[in-house]
Protein backbone atom coordinates (compact mmCIF):
# COMPACT_ATOMS: atom_id res chain seq x y z
CA UNK A 1 0.00 0.00 0.00
CA UNK A 2 1.26 3.49 -0.82
CA UNK A 3 1.64 6.26 1.73
CA UNK A 4 -1.74 7.42 3.00
CA UNK A 5 -0.64 10.90 4.06
CA UNK A 6 2.55 12.90 3.67
CA UNK A 7 2.59 16.37 5.19
CA UNK A 8 4.95 19.11 6.30
CA UNK A 9 2.76 19.73 9.36
CA UNK A 10 2.60 17.66 12.52
CA UNK A 11 0.01 14.88 12.74
CA UNK A 12 -2.32 14.36 15.67
CA UNK A 13 -2.95 10.60 15.76
CA UNK A 14 -6.03 9.40 17.65
CA UNK A 15 -5.93 5.98 19.31
CA UNK A 16 -8.55 3.78 20.87
CA UNK A 17 -7.88 4.42 24.57
CA UNK A 18 -9.74 7.72 24.49
CA UNK A 19 -8.98 11.35 25.29
CA UNK A 20 -10.90 14.51 26.08
CA UNK A 21 -11.70 17.50 23.92
CA UNK A 22 -9.25 19.81 25.66
CA UNK A 23 -6.35 17.43 25.05
CA UNK A 24 -7.36 17.05 21.42
CA UNK A 25 -7.56 20.83 20.98
CA UNK A 26 -4.07 21.29 22.47
CA UNK A 27 -2.65 18.61 20.18
CA UNK A 28 -4.30 20.04 17.06
CA UNK A 29 -2.90 23.49 17.84
CA UNK A 30 0.57 21.94 17.54
CA UNK A 31 -0.14 19.21 14.96
CA UNK A 32 -3.13 20.21 12.79
CA UNK A 33 -3.36 17.14 10.53
CA UNK A 34 -5.77 14.66 12.11
CA UNK A 35 -5.49 10.88 11.56
CA UNK A 36 -7.14 8.01 13.43
CA UNK A 37 -5.79 4.57 14.23
CA UNK A 38 -8.82 2.30 13.79
CA UNK A 39 -11.07 2.77 16.85
CA UNK A 40 -9.60 6.19 17.52
CA UNK A 41 -12.05 7.37 14.87
CA UNK A 42 -14.92 6.54 17.25
CA UNK A 43 -13.56 8.95 19.87
CA UNK A 44 -13.09 11.66 17.26
CA UNK A 45 -16.66 11.18 16.09
CA UNK A 46 -17.89 11.58 19.69
CA UNK A 47 -16.00 14.90 19.78
CA UNK A 48 -17.50 15.90 16.41
CA UNK A 49 -14.15 15.72 14.65
CA UNK A 50 -13.48 13.95 11.36
CA UNK A 51 -9.98 12.64 10.50
CA UNK A 52 -8.31 13.03 7.12
CA UNK A 53 -7.57 9.30 7.25
CA UNK A 54 -8.27 6.19 9.31
CA UNK A 55 -5.65 3.43 9.21
CA UNK A 56 -5.76 -0.01 10.80
CA UNK A 57 -7.14 -3.52 10.70
CA UNK A 58 -10.58 -1.95 11.27
CA UNK A 59 -11.77 -4.36 13.94
CA UNK A 60 -12.78 -1.47 16.25
CA UNK A 61 -14.22 1.36 14.16
CA UNK A 62 -18.02 1.43 14.20
CA UNK A 63 -19.39 0.08 10.90
CA UNK A 64 -21.67 3.08 10.31
CA UNK A 65 -18.76 5.48 10.88
CA UNK A 66 -16.57 3.45 8.54
CA UNK A 67 -19.24 3.75 5.87
CA UNK A 68 -19.64 7.50 6.45
CA UNK A 69 -15.90 8.16 6.13
CA UNK A 70 -15.71 6.15 2.92
CA UNK A 71 -12.45 6.55 0.99
CA UNK A 72 -10.73 8.11 4.00
CA UNK A 73 -10.62 4.62 5.60
CA UNK A 74 -7.54 2.54 4.74
CA UNK A 75 -7.69 -1.15 5.61
CA UNK A 76 -4.42 -2.89 6.52
CA UNK A 77 -5.63 -6.44 7.23
CA UNK A 78 -2.46 -8.12 8.51
CA UNK A 79 -2.38 -9.02 12.20
CA UNK A 80 1.40 -9.04 12.72
CA UNK A 81 1.56 -5.39 13.77
CA UNK A 82 -0.48 -2.98 15.88
CA UNK A 83 -2.59 -0.16 14.50
CA UNK A 84 0.04 2.29 15.73
CA UNK A 85 2.68 0.40 13.72
CA UNK A 86 0.45 0.55 10.67
CA UNK A 87 -0.02 4.30 11.04
CA UNK A 88 3.71 4.90 11.46
CA UNK A 89 4.32 2.93 8.26
CA UNK A 90 1.80 4.80 6.13
CA UNK A 91 2.13 8.43 7.19
CA UNK A 92 5.06 10.82 6.95
CA UNK A 93 5.27 14.01 9.00
CA UNK A 94 7.88 16.00 10.92
CA UNK A 95 6.35 14.71 14.18
CA UNK A 96 3.29 12.94 15.58
CA UNK A 97 1.37 13.68 18.76
CA UNK A 98 -0.45 10.45 19.60
CA UNK A 99 -3.50 10.50 21.86
CA UNK A 100 -5.34 7.46 23.18
CA UNK A 101 -2.40 5.06 23.35
CA UNK A 102 -1.63 5.36 27.10
CA UNK A 103 -3.65 4.79 30.23
CA UNK A 104 -6.03 2.01 29.25
CA UNK A 105 -4.99 -1.63 28.71
CA UNK A 106 -1.46 -2.44 29.84
CA UNK A 107 -0.79 -4.69 26.84
CA UNK A 108 -1.71 -1.84 24.48
CA UNK A 109 0.58 0.54 26.35
CA UNK A 110 3.50 -1.90 26.16
CA UNK A 111 2.82 -2.51 22.48
CA UNK A 112 2.92 1.25 21.84
CA UNK A 113 6.29 1.53 23.60
CA UNK A 114 7.54 -1.36 21.49
CA UNK A 115 6.45 0.54 18.36
CA UNK A 116 8.45 3.60 19.42
CA UNK A 117 11.64 1.54 19.62
CA UNK A 118 10.99 -0.48 16.47
CA UNK A 119 10.48 2.66 14.40
CA UNK A 120 13.43 4.43 16.07
CA UNK A 121 11.75 7.83 15.91
CA UNK A 122 11.99 10.18 18.85
CA UNK A 123 9.52 12.49 17.14
CA UNK A 124 6.53 10.34 18.04
CA UNK A 125 5.07 11.53 21.34
CA UNK A 126 2.48 9.42 23.15
CA UNK A 127 0.45 11.86 25.25
CA UNK A 128 -1.70 10.59 28.12
CA UNK A 129 -3.51 12.11 31.06
CA UNK A 130 -0.39 12.30 33.25
CA UNK A 131 2.55 11.37 31.03
CA UNK A 132 4.26 11.92 27.73
CA UNK A 133 6.14 8.87 26.51
CA UNK A 134 8.72 8.85 23.70
CA UNK A 135 11.87 7.14 22.51
CA UNK A 136 14.76 9.20 23.89
CA UNK A 137 16.82 10.73 21.07
CA UNK A 138 20.64 10.52 21.06
CA UNK A 139 20.72 13.91 22.81
CA UNK A 140 18.01 16.05 24.39
CA UNK A 141 18.25 19.40 26.17
CA UNK A 142 15.32 21.41 27.53
CA UNK A 143 14.06 23.44 30.47
CA UNK A 144 12.21 21.38 33.09
CA UNK A 145 10.86 22.60 36.41
CA UNK A 146 12.85 21.71 39.51
CA UNK A 147 11.30 18.67 41.20
CA UNK A 148 9.51 17.44 38.06
CA UNK A 149 9.46 13.69 37.51
CA UNK A 150 11.67 12.25 34.75
CA UNK A 151 11.39 8.49 34.27
CA UNK A 152 13.56 6.26 32.12
CA UNK A 153 12.73 2.69 31.13
CA UNK A 154 15.12 0.69 28.91
CA UNK A 155 13.67 -1.55 26.22
CA UNK A 156 17.13 -3.00 25.62
CA UNK A 157 20.73 -2.50 26.76
CA UNK A 158 21.49 1.23 26.79
CA UNK A 159 23.73 3.66 28.63
CA UNK A 160 23.74 7.44 28.87
CA UNK A 161 24.74 10.59 30.67
CA UNK A 162 22.71 13.31 32.33
CA UNK A 163 22.81 16.74 33.90
CA UNK A 164 19.96 18.23 35.88
CA UNK A 165 18.69 14.98 37.42
CA UNK A 166 18.76 14.36 41.16
CA UNK A 167 20.21 10.90 40.49
CA UNK A 168 22.63 11.14 37.52
CA UNK A 169 22.76 8.21 35.11
CA UNK A 170 26.43 8.55 34.12
CA UNK A 171 28.25 5.22 34.13
CA UNK A 172 25.10 3.12 34.60
CA UNK A 173 24.19 0.18 32.37
CA UNK A 174 20.43 -0.05 31.84
CA UNK A 175 18.46 -3.09 30.67
CA UNK A 176 14.82 -4.20 31.03
CA UNK A 177 15.85 -7.16 33.20
CA UNK A 178 18.38 -5.20 35.25
CA UNK A 179 18.71 -1.53 36.16
CA UNK A 180 15.88 0.84 35.24
CA UNK A 181 15.52 4.56 35.85
CA UNK A 182 11.92 5.27 36.81
CA UNK A 183 10.87 8.02 39.26
CA UNK A 184 13.96 10.17 38.91
CA UNK A 185 13.38 13.91 39.27
CA UNK A 186 14.88 17.26 38.45
CA UNK A 187 17.42 18.75 40.85
CA UNK A 188 18.02 21.76 38.58
CA UNK A 189 15.90 23.58 36.02
CA UNK A 190 17.50 22.32 32.81
CA UNK A 191 17.69 18.72 31.62
CA UNK A 192 20.43 17.35 29.36
CA UNK A 193 20.42 13.68 28.38
CA UNK A 194 22.56 11.64 25.98
CA UNK A 195 22.21 7.96 25.07
CA UNK A 196 24.35 5.49 23.15
CA UNK A 197 21.55 3.42 21.58
CA UNK A 198 17.88 3.82 20.55
CA UNK A 199 16.43 1.81 23.41
CA UNK A 200 15.45 4.17 26.24
CA UNK A 201 11.84 5.16 26.79
CA UNK A 202 11.62 8.64 28.30
CA UNK A 203 8.54 9.53 30.36
CA UNK A 204 7.92 13.17 31.19
CA UNK A 205 5.12 14.92 33.02
CA UNK A 206 2.17 15.88 30.81
CA UNK A 207 2.74 19.58 31.54
CA UNK A 208 6.09 19.54 29.70
CA UNK A 209 4.58 19.18 26.20
CA UNK A 210 5.08 22.80 25.14
CA UNK A 211 8.81 22.65 26.01
CA UNK A 212 9.39 19.01 25.07
CA UNK A 213 8.18 19.23 21.47
CA UNK A 214 10.62 21.95 20.32
CA UNK A 215 13.46 20.18 22.14
CA UNK A 216 12.63 16.93 20.35
CA UNK A 217 12.45 18.73 17.00
CA UNK A 218 15.96 20.12 17.56
CA UNK A 219 17.37 16.76 18.70
CA UNK A 220 19.44 14.60 16.33
CA UNK A 221 17.97 11.47 14.73
CA UNK A 222 19.04 7.92 15.42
Amino acid sequence: MALVLQTQSGITLAGGAGFDGATLAEALALAPELVAADGGANHLDNLEQAPRAVIGDLDSIHPDLRAKLGARVHHVPEQDSTDLDKCLRYVRAPFLICLGFLGARTDHTLAAMNSLVRHKSARVLLVGTEDICLLAPPELEMPVARGARVSLFPMGPVAGRSTGLEWPIDGLAFAPDARIGTSNRMAGDRLHLTFDAPGMILMMERSTLQDLLPAVMQAPDW
